[in-house]
């Protein structure tokens, strides 16, 4: 963890010459190896200023701070500095407020890639900042604030510009005495701790009393970072902790104070990423979210700040032409690594160009711009093996999961000292204190998929660094997200546009050779034991950043059948895309969330109290009235579609029977539970069942009522009519329906499965459907009448369909109750020559110890097998989806 001294050193700093001053680092240079430190690089300590040394010195040394100053004023002959500086020493520290500024000034200036000035960035941020200023007003509640956005589009900036203001005294100035930043990704090797320990890691020797800060958690914000680069869960528990000065394992710690059950009274400031969002955000108290949505009207301002004005703007307008450069650059490393890239074409003399973008190809140009801006005259044998280290260390971490390294950790990955130097002049690497992280997490990633491309036949293997076909498991079967990165830049340089940049640079890149090794890994995955895990979304970023037909069309070929999770409009797009050139798929479940898009507070848009309550958003409707149906139900070989949990409009249902009715069309099961179908919908989905394929329909969960089952029931009995499956259970339909689905029976003899289960039906019911069963036309096989609300006097009417209906072989009556001498009725039947049931579904259980008896005696004599909810997999099948609470949906 890091720590803070607070020793003040600018005022002695300031008096020293530039000759002193040059001499002065020269001498810190050298000091780590008289003084047993690790060393602090040349690169950083020469390009420090006066102001900004006493930061360096706090960041790598926050002990020896004195010790070092006093030795090295000594060394360059000045005393009186001395003299000043054990004055200095001697003085009260100063407050923690003061502290954080000079820190936070230092990462404003010296980490921030955004390159803008305080007054530039505030007008980008305009509504966030405004937003973030309402939501922790003056009242003091503890508030939960969740800062959302895509890899690089500044929350991290966001929230250091935030705690840059408080410490200034610009920002919350009335509500909060205390703000603690904490990057959490520091915290992935510390297995145990306590809050006390972390929050005195950022205060003084004689700061403040810890006792003091914490007597008033209403005024102390804690604001948390680096949730997407955790090594490790932070899931819903029981066994959290409220005492803060108790040591636990880190996770318990961080768990007990993102679910208020630490300090409660405290406020939150989080930034989650793509990866972390859904497994934190569930955790969290009513949050409030801030969504972060890149550069969009500021890109030609950036662009005039990186450059010049005349230059900012023709780069600009370059950008402009091509519409999927424009789109990368919203993002604003994109549009850093963009301007540098360009930046560096320039330098060279070079003509600005970057090819067509997508994600691989902005960090290939990148990555190659920037290290031709040092290695242009060194063979390409030279260059492969130099940054194969740097890959090497990238993709060594990410199977480690770590993400910030020490010296050792280079020079095991033998990256030598020069070339470190190189690495952080060119934003490969940055400092963190004495350690090192990757400039921009995003880049571990590019040079940890490219490590799969610079490997030689004659490498050993490395004990910790996983094939590429264990990687491509880890991702797209094992659901780790955090990778997911690493999977799309694997798919984007195997490319030839890529292998062919990188190739005069780095010799051979082996870019079939990955193709067919993804192709045979992807055949065996959708072939084994995690078919059913794999994610087809994921996949689908991975051949978007491809883009070669060809390998498209291969990969998908394996696929018969797919389960997509939709929760964004974006997730969406890419879907009908993909879904669109699936052409081997024959079974599709779609589970489209009923609530996808996360309510962001704008300020202009009205009261903040309005803005927190819950909205209600049906995906289906705000997405083209259903304009996907084209793309999935004419798919050649589609054979079922499971859409249950998604709302369905009208509008949209009547788009879907139109597809439906297309002779292209081949759905013959269809399953449409908890879909928010209404009566007159489901009359129109009645009016494609004489033109259509489909055999087995599930309307569960939807408010048909009787009117929308009656009108299913007038086209059931036309001859044209296909279906052999009828699924209406929890319908709200009532006796009033059962004559009208009665004579369905009586004339339909397609219809082999009927479901009824969880609706009113009660006795008059089911005498009306008993009488169908007794008629000979009626071929059902299986009835479900589970928690329809009749009693014991229907046994008898049960018990005679039992005796005539010869095709009936299964009947669910589970969740009945039936006094002894209903059940004794029933036992007749079952046990009668013409009884054909083979499986009975009730809870013997539920009745007297007698009638156990006489049900357990039919199955011995007879075939039939009695059990009690025996389904609740079949069903989950049928659902198609493993529904996961989501705080959110």
């Amino acid at each position: 963890m890091e720590e803070t001294t607070g020793y003040r050193l600018t005022l002695c700093l300031q008096k020293l010459s530039d000759a002193e001053f040059l001499k002065f680092k020269e001498l810190l240079r050298n000091a780590p190896e008289k003084h047993k430190l690790k060393p602090i690089p040349w690169t950083t300590i020469k390009r420090t200023s006066r102001k900004d040394m006493e930061m360096l010195l706090n960041t790598h040394y926050p002990e020896r701070v004195w010790g070092i100053s006093l030795r090295l004023f000594l060394d360059i002959n000045r005393e009186d500095l001395w003299i000043m500086t054990q004055e200095l020493k001697r003085d009260k520290q100063r407050p923690y407020k003061e502290t954080m500024k000079t820190i936070f000034k230092y990462i404003w200036t010296q980490e921030n890639y955004i390159h803008f000035q305080n007054e530039e960035y505030q007008v980008i941020i305009k509504k966030q900042y405004s937003a973030l200023q309402e939501t922790f007003d003056h009242q003091l509640k503890p508030v939960t604030a969740v800062v959302l956005g895509n890899i690089g589009e500044g929350k991290s900036t966001f929230l250091r510009k935030a705690m840059l203001d408080w410490a200034s005294g610009n920002l919350w100035q009335n509500r909060f005495q205390y703000v603690f930043f904490f990057s959490l990704i520091s915290l992935n090797n510390i297995t145990e701790l306590s809050l006390a320990q972390l929050l005195l890691s950022k205060l003084s020797e004689s700061s403040e009393a810890l006792d003091d800060i914490l007597s008033n958690p209403k005024r102390i914000l804690f604001i948390l970072e680096g949730f997407d680069y955790l090594n490790f869960d932070l899931e819903l528990r029981t066994n959290l902790c409220s005492d803060w000065r108790k040591h636990l394992p880190t996770q318990i710690v961080l768990g007990s104070l993102l679910q208020k059950v630490m300090l409660p009274e405290s406020s939150l400031l989080l930034e989650l990423g793509p990866q972390s969002e859904p497994k934190i955000y569930p955790l969290l108290q009513y949050p409030k979210n801030i969504i972060i949505g890149g550069f969009n009207s500021a890109m030609q301002l950036y662009c005039m700040l990186f450059f010049n004005i005349d230059k900012g703007l023709e780069v600009f307008k370059y950008i402009q032409t091509s519409k999927p450069l424009f789109s990368l650059c919203s993002n604003p490393y994109a549009c850093w690594m963009v301007c540098s890239t360009l930046k560096q074409q320039c330098d060279r003399g070079d003509r600005i160009i970057l090819p067509l973008g997508t994600d691989t190809i902005l960090y290939t140009m990148f990555m190659l711009s920037s290290f031709r801006s040092v290695y242009a005259n060194c063979s390409s044998k030279e260059n492969r093996a130099r940054l194969k280290t740097l890959c090497t260390l990238a993709v060594e971490g990410m199977w480690k999961r770590v993400f910030v390294f020490n010296s050792e950790d280079l020079r095991r990955n033998r990256i030598c000292e020069s070339e470190q130097t190189v690495w952080l002049q060119v934003n490969f690497l940055n400092t963190r204190g004495d350690c090192f992280v990757f400039y921009n997490p995003a880049l571990q990633w590019y040079f940890a998929a490219l490590f799969y491309f610079l490997r030689e036949d004659k490498d050993k293997p490395h004990p910790i660094i996983g094939s590429l076909p264990q990687l491509l498991k880890e991702i797209y079967a094992c659901g780790e997200t955090q990778w997911s990165m690493t999977g799309i830049f694997v798919f984007g340089i195997a490319t030839e546009i890529v292998a062919a940049m990188l190739k005069p640079h780095f010799g051979f890149i082996p870019s079939k050779e990955v193709r067919q090794e993804i192709l045979k890994c992807f055949r065996s995955l959708s072939q084994g034991d995690c078919s059913g895990k794999l994610s087809p979304q994921r996949l689908f970023d991975g051949l978007l950043d491809s883009q070669e037909e060809p390998f498209e069309t291969q990969v998908l070929d394996l696929f018969e059948e797919m389960t997509i999770d939709i929760s964004s409009t974006d997730e969406l797009s890419l879907a009908k895309i993909y879904l669109l050139k699936s052409q081997k798929l024959k079974k599709l479940h779609l589970h489209i969330q009923h609530r996808i898009f996360s309510e962001i507070y704008n300020p202009e848009e009205g009261d903040l109290e309005e803005f927190t309550q819950e909205k209600t958003c049906s995906f289906m409707t705000n997405f083209g009235n259903g304009a996907l149906f084209p793309t999935l139900l004419r798919l050649p070989h589609l054979k079922s579609l499971n859409l249950y949990g998604t709302n369905l409009s009208s509008d949209v249902v009547e788009n879907m029977c139109s597809v439906l009715k297309c002779p292209t069309c081949r759905v013959e099961e269809l399953l449409l539970g908890n879909c928010d179908i209404s009566s007159e919908a489901c009359g129109v989905i009645a009016t494609s069942l004489t033109k259509c394929k489909v055999k087995h329909l599930s309307l569960v969960e939807n408010p048909l009522k009787n009117e929308g089952v009656m009108l299913l029931c007038q086209i059931l009995k036309h001859p044209s009519c296909v279906l052999k499956t009828l699924m209406l259970s929890g319908c709200y339909l009532t006796t009033a329906c059962c004559e009208g689905i009665s004579a369905v029976l009586s004339h339909n003899k397609n219809l082999k499965t009927l479901k009824l289960g969880n609706n009113s039906i009660q006795d008059t019911g089911v005498q009306q459907l008993c009488e169908a069963l007794r008629n000979p036309e009626c071929k059902l096989q299986c009835l479900g009448l589970d928690m329809c609300e009749f009693t014991t006097g229907s046994c008898a009417d049960l018990a005679l369909a039992l005796t005539k209906c010869k095709t009936l072989t299964s009947l669910n009556l589970d969740w009945m109750t039936f006094d002894p001498d209903g059940l004794e009725l029933l036992c007749e039947a079952l046990n009668h020559k013409a009884c054909n049931l083979k499986v009975l579904r009730l809870d013997k259980s539920a009745s007297s110890k007698e009638s156990q008896m006489l049900l357990e005696g039919v199955e011995k004599k007879t075939k039939l097998n009695i059990l009690h909810y025996p389904w609740i997999n079949e069903e989950r099948k049928k659902r198609g989806v493993c529904l996961v609470w989501n705080s959110k949906n």
